[in-house]
């Protein structure tokens, strides 16, 4: 079944695609190629590190000021077992600050292309009709592969992840043509298409753990109007993340989709067809909406709902537990 782009996943598009296209022009801007490839003749060429911008989504320069992953941060520090310069972790504690601010995950969902290249793979899927499992890893699992990750780094002396990056084989390889990582990007297409939807995204990316926990503080959430919103359960269906982020706010428990998960991609906005969610500023207290039977009644329709959009697997985690 085929699904028709909203107005939010088109500029969404647009921004991933320009993303890959940005770190592609310092190089090409100083007349290099591609993929660390130089397509310059014997002349004296500027090198691509000397303009305004250059790097990668692990660090870069912009204006001279540097920007660094903050996963990757965390394993420097933990295989060299010393704090950065200061200047790394300057770079590394704003991206944490801006991230954290807007929405954590909203790298997964606006910049990453691992994340593009599993929704390509999602929709050719749709198109094959392979079926596969809604859910099959807990969605947090992720925070402890991120753990994991810096304490194995800690214990091998080098940045494990950085080895086996899929976003390193696509942003890397496209610009510097280090395609460390490309396995690991065969792995996550397959099993997108065969094993489970999204699985690496929703449950074992150690960088979408890291943002998941930053998500919380979040500032940029999807609102719910609870009078508009008739329980049609499309929302559940399209939520790149993971459909049980959204059971708080269907069943009147809260105004917002507070889960870190959340990647702000703004599917579930673009198919609800009374525009009962949208985009909201700002992070309002937990209120409940509604007497105690309306809930009820809301809450088991909501719970079929996501149960069926996770093929049958498991159930909502209780309020409480989607903070996170």
């Amino acid at each position: 079944m085929t699904r028709s782009m909203g107005k939010i996943t088109l500029v969404r598009r647009v921004v991933q695609v320009c993303m890959l296209g940005l770190f592609c022009l310092p190089p090409l801007l100083a007349g290099w190629g591609l993929a660390g490839l130089f397509a310059g003749g014997d002349g004296e060429v500027t090198t691509p590190a000397e303009g305004v911008f250059f790097g990668s989504l692990s660090s870069s320069s912009v204006a001279g000021v540097p920007l660094f992953d903050p996963l990757g941060a965390m394993e420097a520090m933990a295989a060299s077992r010393s704090m950065l310069a200061a200047s790394a972790l300057a770079g590394a504690l704003l991206v944490v600050v801006v991230y954290g601010l807007v929405r954590g995950r909203a790298f997964c969902g606006w910049v990453c292309p691992v994340n593009l290249v599993g929704e390509g793979v999602d929709a050719a899927r749709r198109r094959l009709g392979i079926e596969v499992p809604e859910r099959t890893v807990p969605r947090r699992a992720k925070i402890g592969v991120a753990v994991a990750v810096v304490l194995l780094s800690a214990l091998v002396g080098f940045p494990v992840f950085e080895l086996i990056s899929p976003i390193g084989a696509v942003n890397k390889g496209l610009v510097f043509g280090g395609f460390a990582g490309a396995g690991t990007l065969l792995a996550i297409v397959i099993a997108e298409l065969l094993v489970s939807r999204r699985l690496w995204c929703r449950a074992l990316c150690p960088l979408g753990g890291t943002f998941q926990v930053l998500g919380r503080a979040g500032q940029v959430n999807v609102a719910i109007d609870h009078d508009a919103c008739i329980h049609c359960d499309k929302c559940t269906h399209v939520c790149l993340a993971d459909p049980e982020i959204l059971a708080p706010a269907l069943v009147g428990e809260d105004t917002i989709v507070r889960a870190g998960d959340c990647m702000a991609c703004g599917a579930c906005v673009d198919v609800c067809p009374t525009s009962a969610l949208r985009f909201r500023f700002g992070r309002p207290r937990r209120s409940q909406k509604g007497t105690e039977s309306g809930l009820a009644r809301s809450r088991k329709d909501v719970d079929v709902a996501v149960t069926v959009a996770a093929g049958g697997i498991g159930s909502p985690d209780v309020p409480s537990r989607e903070e996170m």
